[in-house]
């Protein structure tokens, strides 16, 4: 079955990352980031990690009733950019999937995650002017 990129993301902003920041919109740092931890958050939700586990980012993931259901789910449409990307991202890592379900995201959510997502991208070019 192909599976459209824009399928999965239908936000009322352009703003979702560890589900609240389009992947389309992230450079290839950004992006990978993205994708190792969201890797992170399934195994967090698998209890196979020591740290992360009370992770704000795993609170939506957590209001679920299948919380590592939600977060493959999440996982795959971020592998489905990859590959539009031309990315060799590992799809056997995403534990389980299904093509059908949303995940909720609210307002405040979008609001957090766009701050953090600001005060990383002036970090970033921080970083980059000074070397």
């Amino acid at each position: 079955m192909k599976v459209r990129r824009e399928d999965h993301w239908k936000p009322q902003s352009p703003v979702r990352k560890g589900g609240v920041v389009y992947p389309k919109y992230l450079d290839v740092h950004g992006f990978l980031g993205l994708w190792r931890e969201a890797l992170l958050a399934q195994k967090a939700l698998l209890g196979l990690t020591k740290g992360y586990t009370n992770h704000p980012q795993l609170i939506r993931f957590k209001c679920t009733t299948d919380p590592v259901l939600y977060v493959g789910s999440y996982l795959y449409y971020v592998y489905v950019e990859g590959l539009a990307r031309g990315y060799h991202l590992d799809k056997s890592k995403i534990i389980k999937y299904d093509l059908t379900i949303r995940l909720p995201v609210t307002e405040g959510q979008v609001n957090y995650e766009f701050k953090h997502l600001l005060k990383k991208l002036k970090k970033e070019t921080l970083r980059s002017t000074n070397n």
